[in-house]
């Protein structure tokens, strides 16, 4: 880079709009000396003499005239460039897909609530919701996705995490569902059914079984869906019962005559409290549209957080 002095780019913009060496060293603040040396200096680089003499005033080379322009355009992309990161965004103007890595669960509980608040702010600017087939931090690393929504898994030191709320467990059956029925439901009654197990991963075991097993118990796990609205929907059609968490049941269907109802109840062992939060790149950090974005995702989900 030794030989790159982007000052040159500044003097050679200011003389050839100036048409003189003393007007382009008050442009500049120099001394009509140190504005000849520039010149000079100029002249070296481009081997043309850029101004010439023409009686008492000066006038561009051809070629000079030629890099009028292109100087000028040069100067202002690198000033540009060189600028302090914008720290506002224009959301009117926002035009810009954001790809937002998570399960279908937080799309159904939370997705029109967040695409209605981006449309309202940024109209033009839109979320792709993609499904998450592992848990990695690659395409955050790679910029596939601008966030992840999760639970915090093994996602590499450097990517930065804000909670965005807590959740818990709890048993699902359908409606009319013998343990739907008044009071609470004890170990005994629980482990009486059978139960569906949503693992994308396809494990048997969930959150309630440690608990089970420290009691020195165990349930009967019938059937593994890869998803808790898969879960659902078995519990939903059949006497098993789901273990899934409170905030999907948001976005269920719920009156005992439209034949969809679910019933939800405590689950009789103790299970540890849920955070999900918002993963995304360091590179990301500082991006105006990417905190906005953040911010929104921050306000709406505690907005809806379950109780």
């Amino acid at each position: 880079m030794a030989e790159l002095d982007l000052n040159l780019l500044v003097a050679l913009d200011a003389l050839l709009a100036e048409g003189s060496v003393a007007g382009a060293a008050r442009r500049l603040g120099l001394s009509a000396s140190a504005m000849s040396r520039t010149l000079a200096r100029l002249r070296a680089a481009t081997d043309d003499p850029l101004l010439v003499r023409a009686g008492r005033a000066m006038v561009p080379t051809p070629h000079a005239q030629t890099l009028r322009e292109r100087a000028r355009d040069a100067l202002q992309q690198a000033r540009t460039v060189l600028r302090p990161a914008a720290t506002e965004v224009d959301l009117p103007a926002l035009d810009r897909t954001f790809v937002i890595r998570t399960n279908e669960g937080f799309v159904e509980v939370f997705g029109a609530s967040l695409i209605a608040a981006v449309t309202a702010a940024a109209p033009l600017a839109r979320l792709r919701f993609a499904a998450k087939a592992e848990k990695t931090a690659t395409p955050l690393r790679e910029g596939a996705a601008d966030l992840e929504v999760g639970v915090l898994g093994e996602m590499g030191p450097e990517v930065r995490v804000q909670a965005l709320f807590r959740d818990r467990f709890v048993g699902v059956v359908r409606s009319g569902h013998p343990l739907a029925a008044e009071g609470d439901v004890t170990l005994a009654r629980y482990l009486a059914f059978g139960h569906v197990v949503a693992s994308r991963r396809g494990r048997a075991s969930g959150p309630v079984d440690a608990a089970l097993a420290a009691l020195g118990s165990a349930r009967t796990v019938t059937a593994i869906v890869p998803s808790f609205s898969a879960a659902l929907a078995v519990a939903r059609a059949s006497d098993l019962v789901a273990l899934v968490p409170a905030s999907i049941l948001r976005a269920q269907p719920a009156g005992a005559g439209d034949g969809a109802a679910i019933h939800a109840f405590e689950l009789p062992v103790a299970t540890e409290a849920i955070t999900v939060s918002l993963m995304w790149h360091p590179r990301l950090e500082a991006d105006p549209a990417h905190r906005w974005l953040r911010r929104l995702f921050v306000a709406v989900c505690r907005q809806q957080e379950p109780g």
